[in-house]
C-alpha cells in the first residue's frame, strides 16, 4: 500500500523533500526528550532508507505524515517488524513522532488508527507498542487507540544501554478483535 488516508492526514512513501524536515524533527530536544540522543541528518536519512526497504519487504511501515490541507511534513507514523529481539517479539509494533508544531491536534491518534485499521487489514492479529515510562503523551495515544498495558512484557531495551534512565520499556498491545477503528 502507498499510503493511507484519513480526513486530516496523508500517511504516504517517503520523498527526498521530507529528509530535511525529518532530520530538524530528530534533532530536536524536545521530540526527543524521550530517547538516549538526537539524530543527526545522516542517522535521519538512514532511518527513512529503513523505512522504506519495509515497505518494499513487508508492504507496510512507518509513512511519512502530512496535513492534506497544506501539504506540511509533520512526523511518521506505522507499522513495522519490532528490529530487535525480545520476549515478547517477533511481534508487529505501532509507533509514531510528530514535530512539535503538530502535538495537541490528535494527529498522532488519527494516524495511529489508520495505521492500525490497515494491519489488522491485512491480517494482523496483534499489534504492540513500547514506551518509557516518563513518555505519557504517547501512553495516551495508546490509550485512545485502546491499547493496554501488559507489565508482565515490561522490557529493559536492548539497544538502550543497561541502567540508562531510558532503557525501562512499558509494553502495550492491541488485539484485532478489540480494536473499534
Amino acid at each position: 500500500m502507498t499510503e493511507l488516508t484519513t480526513p486530516r492526514l496523508l500517511l504516504r512513501r517517503w520523498r527526498d523533500t521530507d529528509r530535511e524536515p525529518y532530520a530538524a524533527l530528530n534533532a530536536d530536544p524536545e521530540v526527543m526528550v524521550n530517547f538516549p540522543s538526537l539524530l543527526t541528518r545522516e542517522q535521519s536519512d538512514a532511518m527513512i532508507d529503513r523505512f522504506e526497504s519495509g515497505f518494499e519487504q513487508y508492504g507496510f511501515g512507518l509513512w511519512a505524515v502530512e496535513v492534506r490541507e497544506t501539504g506540511q511534513f509533520i512526523g511518521f507514523t506505522g507499522i513495522q517488524w519490532v528490529p530487535f529481539d525480545a520476549p515478547f517479539a517477533p511481534a508487529v509494533e505501532i509507533g509514531w513522532r510528530m514535530a512539535r508544531a503538530a502535538w495537541g491536534h490528535g494527529y498522532a491518534t488519527e494516524a495511529a488508527r489508520a495505521s492500525a485499521t490497515h494491519g489488522f487489514a491485512t491480517g494482523l492479529t496483534e499489534i504492540v507498542a513500547m514506551v518509557v515510562p516518563q513518555n505519557l503523551r504517547s501512553q495516551a495515544v495508546m490509550h485512545r487507540l485502546g491499547m493496554t498495558r501488559d507489565p508482565e512484557a515490561d522490557f529493559e531495551h536492548p539497544r538502550i544501554e543497561p541502567g540508562h534512565p531510558l532503557a525501562k520499556h512499558y509494553l502495550f498491545r492491541l488485539r484485532a478483535e478489540d480494536f473499534s477503528g
